[in-house]
């Protein structure tokens, strides 16, 4: 491996530094992806100052269908079925017979094919360059896409991309890789030895959730088909992760997809709460302009841990602290129930009226710690809603007789009052309705952050940090060589052209994640133009492209390399390099893009 040596000289590192003058803006794109929630289709509708465009419908969702629905569906199978091809482990132990069964088919099939594996690779390499937060969010924005496909054969999107959640449009070019990947281990065979096996699966789950759904109807007072147009529809895939559910809305359309344990369960109470916006949102929707003189509460809340929506909407604030209000009254405290034994003697029966007083007094602590815990999660209407339940457990009239009395007789100076005396948490809690909180940032995805804030020191320092690791697995070592790649560019920054390359040297020896050989390469490529060594610069820019890491900015700006020398105003080769003085000046915007793998874990 050649080593290239820079003459030293302050021009030359003004020069460089316009290599990282692109850098921030990427990363802070990256960031934001990375903040957003999982799934924007998740909120469906907004109050009446706030409209959104309604994605459209999935296409498992059948307007001609049953309001409530148990499926399986194909494409997410598929979808599924990729994912573990490429590692996706997690649950695998708690999983279903199913899963493991599907995955040895599918391992036989790719211990016999040559084409198989490389149409796996393909997929997985896909999977890996969009890693984004290393989280359960990387694997709900394929759900995401599976709900909007076709079946197979066609395997195509449903929808206009416009008309889809922007999760699964990010990693929508997975479609024809998937494609070709079910057809290289002919996985449409083996969803239809399967397929048998799901109908089990769905049988068994038919009637907790039917008695789950008939239980909340009865606490509620409403009758079974509620709203007509509507849909709420469980979809049973045991290839995910038995621990979590991805719970979406479409519009007026509400769609859950879990996985069954080895058991045969399911996080039914994830699947209520779902459940619950399905039959409450239109309560409250059809009174936003009553809900919105509940505006005073917002500045209340503004510094809870909960969802910006929550603390920005009144309407979306009022509907969850309902539905939490509902889940304390409803909840399964876990005391032991207490009955009165039968033929008790009247003597006896001041006794067990005691006793019976103690049992309540136990399960109304239990609820009421729970409320009290959602109030300070900032969901300060909980108390309010869970005092009026008490007093519509004792009324006839169903919660949509008595709904807009509940929200009309609400005193805002107290619900003000109250909110403002409490100490809200520092932590939010996990959402169930596709919404995930921001990623709390560490390790070298802090320092690729503080890279990009501009704060050199501490990223270098943060980074010198992960090579103190021993670099005995292969995450250790992937580790060390993103963290050279900071290095080097940190190196750039502070005008030490030498320990750049250096550093993007040890990044090319120990790295395997082609999204960083190729712009260590590119990186180099740039640095020798700067230096006016054109043809070791071209053979850069060419063995970055042959590094293929699938990525259109890194192609671009090598292809663009080759043709072109990277230059910046006021420095030209032409002239006497030793003697010229180039003026730093931008940096063309693809030298940045290499920033993103500060979201990515190297695989």
């Amino acid at each position: 491996m050649t080593l290239y040596r820079f003459r030293s000289s302050a021009a030359l590192s003004a020069a460089l530094f316009c290599l990282m003058a692109g850098l921030t803006p990427a990363l802070a794109r990256a960031q934001s992806s990375d903040s957003s929630s999982a799934n924007n289709s998740s909120k469906g509708q907004s109050s009446s100052s706030q409209p959104i465009q309604q994605e459209k419908a999935p296409s498992l969702v059948d307007p001609a269908g049953p309001t409530i629905s148990l499926v399986s569906s194909e494409p997410v199978f598929l979808m599924a079925a990729a994912l573990n091809a490429c590692g996706y482990d997690e649950g695998l132990e708690e999983s279903a017979p199913v899963r493991k069964r599907v995955r040895d088919e599918i391992d036989q099939a790719l211990a016999r094919s040559e084409d198989a594996r490389d149409k796996r690779d393909k997929v997985c390499l896909f999977i890996a360059q969009h890693r984004m937060t290393g989280s359960e969010k990387d694997i709900s924005q394929y759900i995401s896409l599976a709900l909007y496909l076709t079946p197979p054969p066609e395997l195509e999107t449903s929808a206009e991309l416009s008309e889809m959640p922007p999760d699964s449009t990010q990693v929508v070019e997975i479609v024809p890789l998937l494609k070709d990947f079910a057809a290289a281990v002919d996985l449409y065979g083996i969803w239809l030895a399967a397929h048998r096996t799901y109908d089990e699966e769905a049988d068994r789950l038919h009637d907790p959730l039917s008695k789950m759904i008939v239980e909340t109807n009865l606490y509620l007072k409403l009758p079974a088909a509620t709203y007509q147009g509507r849909r709420f529809v469980v979809v049973i895939e045991p290839l995910l992760s038995p621990h979590t559910v991805n719970a979406r809305i479409y519009g007026t359309d509400y769609v859950v997809v879990v996985s069954p344990a080895a058991a045969g369960q399911i996080r039914m109470g994830d699947v209520r709460h779902t459940y619950l916006h399905y039959v409450i949102e239109p309560l409250l929707l059809t009174r936003a302009t009553a809900v919105d003189r509940m505006q005073p509460i917002l500045k209340e809340v503004r510094e809870a841990p909960m969802e910006f929506r929550y603390r920005s909407d009144t309407v979306l604030l009022a509907i969850e602290c309902l539905i939490k209000a509902i889940e304390a009254r409803t909840m399964d405290t876990g005391v032991p129930v207490y009955t009165i034994p039968a033929g008790a003697e009247r003597p006896d029966m001041p006794r067990y009226e005691h006793e019976r007083q103690v049992y309540q007094q136990k399960v109304d602590a239990v609820r009421w710690a729970t409320v009290r815990h959602d109030m300070t999660q900032g969901f300060v209407l909980t108390q309010y809603f869970y005092e009026q339940l008490i007093q519509f457990e004792k009324d006839p009239a169903s919660l949509k007789d008595t709904i807009g009395e509940i929200v009309y007789s609400m005193d805002m100076d107290q619900q003000v009052h109250r909110a403002r005396n409490i100490d809200f948490d520092k932590q939010a809690d996990g959402e169930v309705l596709g919404r995930s909180k921001p990623r709390k940032l560490a390790g070298l995805d802090l320092a690729e952050a503080r890279l990009a804030a501009g704060d050199v020191a501490t990223a270098s320092a943060m980074a010198r940090q992960a090579l103190t690791v021993r670099a005995d697995t292969l995450e250790s070592v992937a580790n060390s060589a993103r963290a050279n790649f900071i290095l080097a560019r940190a190196a750039i920054l502070t005008g030490h052209p030498e320990d750049a390359i250096n550093d993007f040297h040890k990044t090319l020896a120990t790295s395997k994640e082609p999204r960083l050989l190729a712009w260590s390469h590119i990186y180099l490529g740039r640095m020798l133009d700067l230096d006016c060594k054109r043809d070791e610069a071209v053979a850069e820019y060419k063995t970055a492209l042959t590094v293929r890491d699938g990525q259109q900015d890194t192609r671009l700006a090598a292809e663009r390399g080759v043709k072109t020398a990277y230059a910046v105003r006021g420095h030209s080769c032409d002239e006497d390099a030793e003697d010229s003085t180039p003026a730093a000046g931008p940096a063309k915007p693809e030298a940045g893009s290499a920033g993103q793998t500060g979201t990515q874990k190297p695989q």
